[in-house]
């Protein structure tokens, strides 16, 4: 009995203690952990300086010809593959020169006999001659004979002309390069037959590159002549290279509804590949007065437009109205509502508060060199508007 109760004691105070600290526990003030700090993508605010149009386009050669014999044949030999550089004259494929060899003896042979024939009746004429002066012959067969002479002399001249014209046909079983450049295709290879006049290369010059771009019919009226215009390569995007509207096609093009647009690269240091994409961009002075942000940092409150203007003194963001004057192709022209120089929210405006707290977001943005002063101690990556800047 003495166990048993001994037992039921200890029971009773392990059941007494769990209910007095489950009471404490209850009793204890729960204290919310605070807010997070949000990460913020920000850029500086800055003057609309300019309206900015964008258009892709492909790296071509100004000059490029089709190459083609002048004549039909079987090729026989090929010197040059697609991307092979050739100097003026150099043999670049070769017929078959069997068949104009022929041709050009068949013809020899051919002014052979009318030269004979035209040797006899000119001996024949000058005969005839003395015989007429010494009245053995009339008038009428001394005028056969001058007719039979100038007949085949005509021949001759014909013959000399057709061997010319063979001749000129064998050394077109050459195809020779005309000028300096590059082989931009082939498509022939020996063996095959070509007719005459069959393109089998394309030759194009190396000295001047252009983009060749299609602009929309609503838009060809931006390539006037105040507009600054740049190409920039897909593959070096810091550089930009000035350029010059070169041609404008005079018609639109009945499918695509576009003008063909012909844009020259000015620059002589850079020979961007030909085929490689590159942007040609076009800027014109500013015509309205305001600033320029970019396009994800709008957001409509109440149907309204309105940003996130960052507070560098509490680290905190504010909802401001603003008046939207144009929007363009590199941002939102903002006439009211901004300063230059301000800082605002870029990109998730739809996930923050009124007074929240945030930071300049550190990682994957290129920066500005300008920062808000509490933001020093972290080192915040920043960007302006334009994309450009240094940490």
């Amino acid at each position: 009995m003495m166990q048993i109760s001994l037992r039921k004691l200890r029971v009773a105070m392990v059941l007494i203690a769990a209910t007095s600290i489950s009471l404490l526990a209850a009793c204890a003030k729960h204290e919310d952990p605070p807010p997070p700090v949000r990460p913020v993508q920000l850029v500086q605010v800055k003057g609309a300086d300019g309206a900015v149009s964008v258009f892709a386009g492909e790296v071509k050669p100004r000059h490029e010809s089709d190459l083609a014999f002048r004549i039909a044949g079987k090729v026989v030999v090929r010197n040059v593959d697609m991307g092979s550089r050739v100097k003026k004259g150099d043999a670049l494929a070769r017929l078959d020169p069997a068949d104009v060899g022929l041709q050009a003896d068949a013809q020899r042979a051919a002014l052979a006999a009318a030269e004979t024939e035209y040797a006899f009746a000119r001996d024949e004429f000058e005969r005839y001659s003395h015989l007429y002066e010494q009245k053995f012959v009339s008038a009428s067969a001394l005028d056969q004979k001058r007719n039979t002479r100038d007949a085949n002399r005509a021949k001759w001249e014909q013959a000399k002309a057709q061997l010319a014209v063979t001749q000129n046909q064998a050394s077109y079983a050459a195809l020779v390069a005309a000028e300096d450049g590059v082989i931009t295709s082939v498509s022939v290879d020996v063996g095959q037959v070509v007719a005459a006049g069959q393109v089998v290369m394309r030759l194009a010059r190396e000295n001047e590159r252009e983009v060749a771009i299609a602009v929309p019919e609503s838009r060809i009226g931006e390539l006037d002549h105040d507009a600054q215009l740049a190409i920039v390569l897909w593959s070096d995007r810091d550089k930009a290279y000035p350029a010059r509207v070169r041609e404008i096609a005079p018609a639109v093009d009945p499918v695509t509804r576009t003008f063909a647009v012909r844009v020259s690269l000015l620059a002589t240091d850079v020979a961007p590949p030909w085929g490689t994409t590159a942007n040609v961009v076009v800027r014109h002075a500013s015509s309205v007065a305001g600033v320029l942000v970019p396009l994800p940092s709008i957001y409509q409150q109440e149907g309204r437009p309105a940003v996130w203007v960052y507070d560098a003194t509490t680290g905190t963001v504010a909802l401001r109205p603003i008046a939207i004057e144009a929007y363009r192709e590199d941002g939102v022209v903002v006439s009211a509502g901004l300063k230059t120089g301000e800082w605002i929210v870029a990109a998730g405006v739809h996930k923050l508060t009124p007074n929240q707290l945030v930071r300049p977001y550190e990682d994957g943005i290129e920066a500005s060199g300008v920062r808000p002063p509490n933001a020093a101690r972290a080192a915040p990556t920043l960007r302006t508007a334009d994309g450009r800047g240094r940490a």
